[in-house]
């Protein structure tokens, strides 16, 4: 079975006022087959920037540690402490036998370092089942991925795709919370 590009995305919330409505829009997109979560992790960054983490699924918390976290393994956080470090440095260190290189950019994303103190963030990796298609005609065709990136409803008005107020209330919409 192929699997679809993978992207990690890190959710912060301030003052957390969760109604369901973020888990019935990911039920929605993995009912339409568009996207799947294949791990997802809730994290606690306290006011002395303490982490504490919770694994988010309908896994057992020792069914969790003995199947490990992608996401955790992906940052480097283990979901029991010492001994989910332990256990994600050792598949690391298998993949790196298979000559995989891993977490060898020194420029790479610290996602624990993102998240501001006294916030809690969801980190959630999905995978995109929609772009499956998508992605093997570019690789039929020779094309090959150079880079990634979401733009800023900001940017869009300097392209004429949306107007400045529209685009000031997504940005507020996408950023509130990094504003105290």
């Amino acid at each position: 079975m192929a699997i679809g590009p993978v992207q990690l995305i890190v959710l912060g919330f301030r003052h957390p006022d969760f109604h369901g409505e973020i888990i019935a829009e990911l039920e929605r997109l993995r009912q339409s087959d568009t996207v799947r979560v294949i791990d997802a992790l809730a994290v606690y960054k306290d006011k002395r920037g303490e982490v504490e983490v919770e694994h988010l699924s309908n896994l057992s918390r020792e069914e969790a540690v003995e199947l490990g976290s992608k996401v955790g393994a992906l940052i480097g956080l283990g979901i029991d402490g010492e001994a989910g470090m332990a256990a994600g440095a050792t598949r690391g260190a298998a993949s790196a036998e298979d000559g995989i290189a891993v977490f060898d950019d020194p420029q790479a994303w610290d996602v624990l370092a993102d998240i501001p103190e006294d916030t809690a963030a969801a980190l959630i990796l999905i995978e995109h089942h929609w772009a499956v298609p998508l992605r093997d005609a570019i690789a039929r065709a020779g094309g090959f991925r150079i880079g990634d990136g979401f733009i800023s409803p900001l940017d869009l008005v300097a392209i004429g795709l949306i107007a400045a107020e529209e685009a000031r209330r997504l940005h507020d919409l996408e950023t509130a919370a990094t504003v105290r």
